[in-house]
């Protein structure tokens, strides 16, 4: 049985499409994504409004993913694999990032997992980058992603690019699902379900 954390943002945690911003839900085990991936020991973090590289003016510092990936790997182990989705926090409107920005994040997260002593902690382990499903201008936190559909569907070919310069496995996600018309940015049910039988299918062809 391999060992495999999942680290990204809220689709990673596993949150409904929003219609309320100021109620907070989470689908249960068996639902999201994560917990899909059978015959594993999954390690879930997953962390709402979590970015690649950004401390967050509203959310706060600790949605910088730099800081909650070395937390992350400390923390647990030995992994064998390392499931990274993270970008879609970065097109939000406020970050005023570029598509090449975002994968500059993503490279930095690279940087971290891939790093001599942090391999050595676990062993060696291995990293499938799953690129983000683009977001969709709707619902109730559009204004938050204003400009965020046209970036975040540039991202495929910077991720697929930099997976194979760094030498990691590549899944691109929006080739597999869509999100939810409800918010524009997060996976209903049957998403997780899709998404997470394409993960392990990944994975699967990685251990």
């Amino acid at each position: 049985m391999a060992v495999v954390m999942c680290f990204g943002d809220s689709n990673t945690h596993g949150t409904p499409p929003i219609v309320d911003p100021e109620q907070y839900a989470r689908f249960g085990p068996g639902l999201r994504w994560p917990t899909l991936l059978g015959g594993h020991e999954v390690i879930e973090e997953g962390l709402p409004g979590r970015t690649t590289m950004f401390d967050d003016p509203i959310m706060g510092a600790h949605m910088n993913g730099q800081v909650g990936l070395k937390i992350a790997l400390e923390s647990h182990g030995p992994i064998d694999l390392l499931v990274l989705m993270l970008g879609t926090n970065d097109v939000k409107a406020r970050f005023t990032s570029t598509p090449e920005a975002v994968a500059g994040g993503i490279a930095s997260l690279l940087d971290i997992a891939q790093h001599r002593v942090m391999q050595a902690r676990h062993g060696g382990f291995g990293i499938l980058l799953v690129c983000p499903t683009p977001v969709v201008e709707v619902g109730p936190i559009k204004d938050e992603f204003w400009g965020g559909a046209a970036r975040s569907q540039a991202l495929p070919p910077l991720y697929a690019a930099l997976a194979r310069a760094r030498g990691v496995a590549f899944l691109d996600a929006g080739k597999i699902i869509a999100v939810s018309p409800l918010d524009g940015v997060h996976f209903d049910a049957e998403a997780h379900a899709r998404l997470g039988a394409a993960i392990r299918g990944a994975l699967d062809d990685i251990l």
